[in-house]
This record gives C-alpha cells, structure tokens and sequence, in this order.
C-alpha cells in the first residue's frame, strides 16, 4: 500500500499540472503583442522600404519576415514534438524573465541556422504576414485550450535547459527580437522614406 501511494505521488510529480491562469493569459497576450506589432511595423511599407539593405551582410525588412515564416513552424514543431515525450524533473537555467529579456536585448546577435535563413522566397509582405497569422492563429489557439504540462516537459532543442512553457514564450519573445530588427533597420540613415 505504502509503495503504492508513493508511485502515485512521484507519477504526479512528473507530471506536473496545466499552465496556471497567470501563466496562460502572460502567454497569449505575449504572443497577441507580438503578432500585431510586426502587422504595425511592415503593414504599408514601400517594396523600397521592404527591400533596403543598409549594409552588405545585413538583411532587409523582407527577410526578417521570411525569416520569422521560416523559424515560427520549425520551434513549433520542436514544442509539439517535445510534448509527446515524458516529462522530466528539469534543472532550469534559464527563466521565464531571461526569455523575456531575450527578446528586447539586441546586444548579443547570433547566427540564424542555414534551415533559417531567407532565402528570398518571399515576394510580398503580405504573404509573410498571412504564413506568420496562419500559424499564430493555431499557437494561440492551442494556448488558450491546452491541459497540456508545459512546465514539466523540456524544451531542449535550443540548447538550453528550459521548460515547454518558457520554449513557448521563446517563440514569441524570438519574434520581438525580430520586430525590433525591423525597427533598426527603419532607424538607419538612406532608409527610404516611402
């Protein structure tokens, strides 16, 4: 009988619980934010402003865009693969709050993977923006519904020891590093002014 209860009490330690009612609305409105910012940044640009490069090596509007139609499906995939698998008791090195920071801290810039890179696939803005919802509007959806353990499964294929709920959050907070990529990009003196 004794060993019977503490299986059960280790199953559930293992298993965790679904994301708190905090957790769920900082996620979705994150990822909300995140989605209309980047509609409001590049929504009515110029192809000329869409397509300034200001310097050899860096990308234009364009290809952020493409980028972010490349990156979202691939970490969306590694969550929902990471999902289907046990949980795990994790040492957690990274936070929530060092995601978060992730994304407005531009100062530590890393080289994208060569299955990331643009690769000039993308003719209009508006079909990067329709691919980015598309996909947001099926992220959002399961973040608004799941039951699913976020915290007790890891999320490893950043390389990091972080958690599926905090992965998550990396999805979006990889999508405002972006966004103020964008921003840099129209701050850079020759940027067309329409």
């Amino acid at each position: 009988m004794k060993l019977t209860i503490l299986a059960l009490l280790l199953a559930a330690t293992l298993t965790g619980a679904p994301m708190t009612a905090s957790e769920r609305q900082h996620l979705i409105a994150h990822l909300e934010m995140t989605e209309n910012w980047l509609a409001d940044e590049v929504t009515g640009l110029s192809p000329e402003q869409l397509n300034f490069r200001f310097a050899p090596g860096h990308w234009t509007i364009l290809e952020v865009i493409e980028h972010l139609t490349l990156a979202e499906p691939e970490y969306w995939e590694w969550l929902r693969n990471d999902l289907k698998k046990p949980a795990v008791a994790m040492n957690h090195k990274l936070t929530d709050i060092d995601l978060l920071w992730y994304g407005i801290d531009r100062t530590d810039r890393q080289m994208t993977s060569p299955s990331e890179m643009p690769k000039g696939k993308l003719s209009t803005v508006e079909g990067g923006l329709a691919k980015f919802r598309k996909l947001r509007a099926t992220m959002l959806q399961y973040a608004r519904t799941t039951g699913d353990d976020l915290r007790g499964h890891a999320f490893p294929d950043w390389g990091v020891d972080i958690d599926a709920y905090t992965g998550f959050l990396g999805i979006s907070t990889h999508a405002q590093r972006h966004i103020l990529q964008i921003r840099e990009i129209k701050a850079q003196s020759g940027y067309p002014k329409r």
